[in-house]
């Protein structure tokens, strides 16, 4: 049974006060609350195992290396990779795709072809610029409508030999959009052989993954979005592909033996683990997976998208209320403007007296802004844990905000 008050129970932040009022988070696509479940993992982490991982024969040790390693298991699990070494530890998606736009440098040249979206988060849009500088190759990027759906018609066009990476997002933070990933992974393999690098950060936290289905190359996300510690994420990599490619940081634990004469490198994974590991933060990651395991994937999604659902019913019953990708396929995000009200960290601020969290600003994707015409917008993000009576009070903020700024 989905219990609303039980999954709130567990997370103790939710009953903290903002400026007098009871809290309501809804700034999940920027980073979610942590269960307790997930915090008492880390806190056991540091009093009970606190040691290295992989280097030591002594008990604290092993036992950090074991439970580091199983939570390694729970996210093959997860996003069912085929081997437990294609999942990388990382910082973060940001990372994750840094590393991946590094270690293909050599498989590009000039004239090369990247193709991305107006749909990316700069961390998907920056790391290929730079790749381009390096190699000479080129970006070309598949355009949106007034909804904020790509334009497949041109992703038609761009594919051709010269094409040697596609990398979009699986969900737009920004707007919410689910992007048709299982028909530009299929188009890629028809017509290239290009890497397909999906951006999962805000996919996730939301949907059941699964990256053999998916059959892309790389599929990077982070756990911060997911209920886990910031500065936890994952890369999964097919393991030909990760084996063929050179490592991304040199150090500690990446390396089978180091001399002044050279260096060969470790297995998979730890090719590209390199140095002291985020271990707390890695094992809390696998308590994460087991906390949305046992609330459900559908429940989750269900719940979410009733949550989405009801607060653009509400909000676009406000007059001169405008939401971004209205009639687009979305999931856990409502973007929106007032009309009249220029800056929309006016009406976050707004919120925020109210104890209402929500983001305001371009999100880390200007190109989208731009597209639109506007500096930024209010974005109210749903997780498992919040509710309708939220949203109630959500829309009751903005028609506040409308009085005081209009």
């Amino acid at each position: 049974m989905f219990d609303i008050q039980e999954i709130r129970s567990q997370f103790s932040i939710l009953d903290r006060e903002v400026n007098g009022k009871p809290l309501v988070y809804l700034d999940n696509a920027a980073t979610s609350q942590k269960p307790n479940s997930v915090l008492d993992v880390c806190h056991a982490y540091y009093t009970e195992l606190n040691a290295n991982v992989h280097r030591g024969i002594h008990t604290l040790s092993q036992l950090a290396t074991e439970e580091m390693e199983l939570s390694r298991r729970k996210i093959q699990k997860f996003i069912n990779a085929e081997h437990d070494f294609e999942v990388i530890f990382t910082k973060g998606t940001t990372e994750g795709l840094n590393l991946i736009s590094y270690i293909l440098t050599q498989k590009l040249q000039k004239d090369d072809e990247i193709i991305i979206s107006y749909l990316e988060h700069h961390s998907n849009i920056v790391p290929w610029q730079l790749l381009c500088e390096r190699t000479g190759a080129k970006l070309r990027v598949i355009p949106i409508d007034e909804n904020g759906i790509l334009q497949l018609d041109y992703f038609d066009q761009f594919l051709s030999e010269k094409t040697k990476v596609v990398s979009v997002n699986q969900v737009s933070n920004a707007l919410g959009i689910v992007n048709p990933i299982e028909e530009i992974i299929a188009k890629t393999r028809k017509n290239t052989d290009a890497y397909v690098v999906i951006d999962g950060a805000q996919s996730a936290p939301h949907f059941n993954i699964d990256v053999q289905k998916m059959d892309c190359d790389f599929f990077v996300f982070s756990g911060h979005k997911m209920y886990a510690p910031m500065g936890t994420g994952i890369l999964y990599g097919k393991r030909e592909i990760l084996e063929a490619l050179p490592p991304f940081h040199g150090g500690g634990e990446m390396i089978a033996t180091c001399s002044f004469d050279g260096t060969t490198y470790a297995g998979l994974p730890f090719k590209y683990e390199a140095g002291t590991p985020n271990v707390g933060g890695n094992i809390a990651l696998g308590a994460a997976v087991d906390f949305m395991n046992r609330v459900g994937h559908e429940n989750i999604q269900n719940h979410e998208n009733a949550l989405l659902e009801y607060a653009q019913r509400h909000l676009l019953e406000i007059e001169g209320l405008k939401v971004y990708g209205e009639k687009a396929k979305r999931t856990g995000v409502v973007s929106f403007n007032l009309e009249g009200v220029g800056i929309s960290s006016d009406v976050g601020m707004i919120l925020d007296k109210m104890g209402i969290a929500v983001r305001t600003g371009h999100h880390c994707t200007q190109p989208i802004m731009e597209f639109f015409n506007i500096a930024g917008t209010v974005r109210a993000s749903f997780a498992v844990y919040n509710t309708f009576e939220e949203i109630d009070l959500l829309v009751e903020g903005v028609k506040k905000a409308q009085r005081m700024l209009s």
